[in-house]
């Protein structure tokens, strides 16, 4: 696995990206292990880079929206810390559930 995704899940988003379903769910939680700031993937455009998904910067105003994938890697924390993925992290809600 290289970066924060591993190919099944660079498959998934895809997968849903492609997909005409009106809700998908989200199948990635990504999180900064120093504060509140989490993002929901569920898609993957093809760029490979741009995720779909809920951006909550832990500010009490969560958006829906894209957000790159590489910026969020690129990310350098106190302590030597990076954005980490939740990888016990899976849902059966739509992602417009989360939004609420």
């Amino acid at each position: 696995m290289t970066g924060l995704l591993t190919p099944e899940l660079r498959a998934g988003l895809r997968r849903q990206y492609r997909s005409e379903a009106a809700d998908k769910r989200p199948l990635v939680k990504l999180f900064d292990p120093l504060s509140a700031a989490t993002w929901l993937a569920s898609e993957l455009a093809e760029d490979g880079d741009a995720l779909f998904g809920l951006a909550d910067l832990g500010l009490g105003c969560p958006e829906l929206g894209w957000f790159s994938l590489s910026e969020i890697e690129a990310l350098r924390l106190p302590y030597g810390l990076r954005i980490e993925r939740d990888l016990l992290f899976a849902t059966d809600l739509p992602l417009a559930d989360w939004a609420c």
